[in-house]
């Protein structure tokens, strides 16, 4: 079992509450191994590459994606404004089209009196990862699909659509942007050891704080503000994206006697065990924590 000099630190033990973090059951190799990007040398994770149609419309990121670059190559590309967005014509074109899990299109922009496209977060994640998986490009003032990006119109080549993005999304891109920044890159530069630890504990409904503290390698540094960040940057980069993704569900209740107040609780979709497979050694393994 791995066992690390900083899970005996008293502000650690405080803020695990007693839980046991699912990764120390892993070998030290397989711990190792997991805090590498997946490649063809680095096995200790596969992201599947053959999804079939339904499995990819089970995804809103791969089927939004697919939105933008069928719009994109049916109107000659889509307009954009000088500072680079998509035109608030393409924006309100495509919010009849996309929809995305858990956002309320209604309650998001109750307060906007205009709608430019980093507004409109489901389109704005959309737009970034095809320009970043070379999916879509600019060219004369227009987001063109490129000929990578209209190769995944055809149904023989979606299959690999998801994986593309989903490593591209973990690996390349820093999702702090969906937190605001908060705890730096954490815990999105251990994402492998988290995904693996989530594969083994959220087959059941967890609460975000729960999955924090099972599934996340804590850093003593970040447990000494006034507040608790950890699970909030948790969620922005790990926990909501892969509900974007279609790897996780997702519900809420009201805290009782709070005005605002939810508890958030995730657990694997279908689509996690499908999609991610772990070769990776355990000390002992007598189910999963939770």
């Amino acid at each position: 079992m791995v066992a690390e000099d900083f899970l005996h630190d008293p502000q650690v033990r405080k803020w695990l509450d007693g839980v046991e973090p699912a990764w120390t059951l892993l070998t030290f190799d397989s711990l190792r191994a997991l805090r590498q990007e997946p490649s063809a040398a680095q096995t200790a994770i596969r992201i599947a590459n053959n999804l079939n149609a339904d499995e990819i419309a089970g995804s809103a990121v791969a089927r939004n994606t697919l939105i933008v670059l069928r719009q994109a190559i049916e109107r000659g590309g889509l307009p954009l404004t000088a500072t680079g967005n998509l035109s608030r014509a393409v924006v309100a074109e495509m919010r009849k089209l996309i929809e995305w899990p858990g956002y309320d299109q209604a309650d998001a922009f109750r307060l906007h009196k205009v709608i430019n496209e980093p507004d409109f977060l489901p389109l704005h994640i959309v737009r970034l990862l095809s320009e970043a998986a070379n999916l879509a490009q600019i060219r004369r003032g227009k987001l063109i699909a490129t000929p990578f990006g209209k190769t995944m119109l055809n149904e023989a080549q979606q299959g690999s659509l998801l994986a593309i993005l989903f490593h591209l999304a973990l690996w390349r891109m820093d999702l702090g942007y969906f937190g605001r920044g908060l705890l730096g890159t954490w815990p999105q530069s251990d994402a492998g050891v988290v995904l693996w630890s989530l594969s083994v504990c959220a087959s059941d409904w967890q609460t975000s704080e729960k999955l924090t503290r099972l599934c996340t390698i804590p850093e003593p540094a970040m447990l000494s503000g006034t507040w608790d960040r950890t699970p909030y940057a948790m969620e922005a980069r790990i926990l909501r994206p892969l509900l974007w993704f279609g790897l996780l569900e997702h519900r809420s209740e009201k805290i009782a006697e709070s005005r605002f107040g939810e508890h958030h609780f995730y657990r694997k979709a279908a689509l996690f065990d499908r999609m991610l497979t772990f070769d990776v050694a355990v000390d002992s393994m007598d189910g999963a924590r939770h």
